[in-house]
């Protein structure tokens, strides 16, 4: 609702400036003894209303004001409206008829475009379906099979054996718990059933939680840290924030091969806080880079996933990085570092947003 108001007031806004203008010109244009151009200045005026505005109803509106405006300073008799006179009565319907079809031809425009975005995230979605397909279905036959044999044949394995068993079990179903949380987020936002909520939220608060959960996860991988010293306050969702860093620390893991050092650094750039997760392993392959984004990376060239997709999986927590920084009007970014490894990026504003209610 308040979107929608901020739009009627800056279709409103739009509307004004252009006809104070188009107002200005033709007073100018009128001292200086040019009056022919006059209505021509007006109906480009309601050509731009027409255009930078959404619907029908402000280029309609501008055709009125600027037919009316004319009529009364601009043409013959000045400062009184008569539309007795045949070039007076011309302009008010090329007015109109220029607002009716520009309204119409940027309407059809902007339908197209989003039918366009749709589209897009039909495609998205469907390349995630495809993604994941073999990635899920691998831990699920790893778990069928190790419970089944436990339940069978336990009895014929040491205690360690089992354990060793048990363990496997708990790890891929960890795995599969993540990747639904995963693809759940990115389903919830895309559909708009996730409002979100910005709240201020403390920098160092917010690395010290994701920092817990990670060491939890991966004890045995140092994180370098290099943040501002000063104190940094964030608008976000600071939940899916954390994921966000989350994931891309734990892409780190399981895809950078050979890496021995994984760094995350913050630093704010202008009114921006940016957020960058590097390391020094393999790197991304160029082909990859435009789709690393939408959880498809392994389709490309052809290419099928491998049966150890618990380490290749599709890249379903980046997918969920870009939709969740998106939602918060942020922009993410991956790249090869020239010395060696990936380098991803995701920055936010930092300046509080001023809501009315």
């Amino acid at each position: 609702m308040k979107k929608k108001r901020h739009q009627i007031w800056k279709n409103i806004l739009i509307m004004a400036v252009v006809f104070l203008v188009a107002s200005g010109s033709s007073i100018i244009l009128q001292k200086t003894g040019v009056h022919e151009h006059i209505t021509a200045i007006f109906i480009f005026a309601v050509f731009l209303t027409s255009i930078l505005t959404d619907g029908y109803i402000y280029g309609i509106v501008s055709a009125l004001v600027g037919t009316l405006a004319v009529n009364y300073a601009y043409t013959y008799p000045f400062y009184a409206l008569d539309f007795r006179f045949q070039s007076n009565m011309i302009s008010a319907v090329v007015m109109m008829a220029i607002a009716v079809l520009t309204g119409m031809l940027t309407t059809q425009v902007k339908t197209h475009e989003a039918i366009k975005v749709e589209s897009e995230k039909e495609r998205m979605r469907a390349n995630l379906l495809r993604a994941v397909s073999h990635d899920i279905r691998t831990p699920l036959t790893t778990i069928y099979g190790a419970s089944t044999t436990l339940l069978e044949s336990g009895e014929n394995y040491t205690k360690e054996q089992r354990i060793k068993i048990l363990k496997g079990i708990q790890e891929d179903s960890d795995w599969l718990m993540r990747m639904v949380e995963n693809l759940l987020s990115i389903t919830r936002i895309d559909e708009g059933k996730i409002k979100i909520i910005k709240t201020p939220t403390v920098l160092d608060e917010l690395i010290d939680s994701v920092m817990v959960k990670f060491h939890k996860r991966y004890p045995q991988q140092e994180v370098y840290l290099d943040l501002p010293e000063d104190i940094i306050i964030i608008p976000m969702d600071a939940i899916l924030i954390e994921q966000v860093i989350f994931n891309l620390l734990e892409n780190a893991v399981l895809h950078a091969e050979g890496m021995t050092k994984l760094a995350l650094k913050v630093f704010v750039l202008g009114k921006q806080v940016v957020f960058e997760v590097s390391d020094n392993g393999c790197g991304i392959e160029k082909e990859r880079l435009n789709g690393i984004f939408n959880g498809s990376y392994h389709l490309f060239e052809g290419r099928t996933p491998s049966s150890d997709s618990k380490k290749h999986n599709s890249g379903i927590g980046l997918s969920v990085c870009q939709t969740i920084v998106k939602a918060h009007d942020g922009a993410i970014t991956a790249e090869n570092n020239p010395v060696g490894g990936a380098v991803f990026r995701f920055s936010l504003n930092i300046e509080e947003m001023k809501e009315s209610e």
